[in-house]
């Protein structure tokens, strides 16, 4: 049962530092489980999570290539860290680190799904992703996601030409 995308609102949640909101998909993205601090953050409850696809909480600020990097990466069973603005039920936004990990069969090693880990981000990151984000979506409206991809890697660049959307995370995250 999929649920109407609420409308965004300009307030902030404001996470509790010492929790963790945790989630695991299946390889589609499909909620399987999560726990109780993303249901009380998201003000979905556990019923209405699982078995919706997790860009339930995606924010209309967040550009589409953003998570076409990230599923790139966890497709070829490689972990990452992200940040990522989030829209709960209400229409309030939130904005987490999210550090993406692989689950595999436990005999046949094959990918069976995604846990990911996320917690609180500090003011200065988020004023330093949020224009960037709103930027590339505006440029993904006009453009698509190849024009987004370009004006990225454009701005990733000016950090030095082996610069990556994963090393860019992994960095912020490192210095966090």
């Amino acid at each position: 049962m999929q649920h109407e995308r609420p409308q965004p609102r300009n307030e902030e949640i404001q996470l509790d530092n010492t929790k963790y909101i945790e989630s695991e998909t299946d390889t589609k993205g499909i909620i399987t489980g999560c726990n109780d601090y993303f249901a009380e953050i998201s003000g979905y409850t556990k019923e209405e999570l699982i078995g919706q696809p997790h860009n339930i909480v995606r924010h209309p600020d967040m550009p589409k290539i953003a998570f076409k990097l990230l599923w790139d990466r966890i497709k070829q069973g490689k972990n990452i860290t992200a940040v990522i603005k989030n829209l709960a039920k209400d229409g309030r936004y939130y904005w987490v680190f999210t550090h993406f990990e692989i689950i595999r069969d436990i005999n046949t090693k094959e990918i069976t799904g995604y846990k990911a880990y996320r917690k609180a981000v500090s003011k200065h990151i988020k004023e330093l992703l949020d224009p960037l984000y709103k930027k590339l979506t505006e440029i993904e409206k006009e453009g698509g996601m190849e024009a987004s991809e370009k004006a990225l890697n454009e701005f990733l660049r000016q950090g030095g030409e082996d610069v990556t959307f994963d090393n860019l995370m992994e960095e912020i995250y490192r210095f966090y």
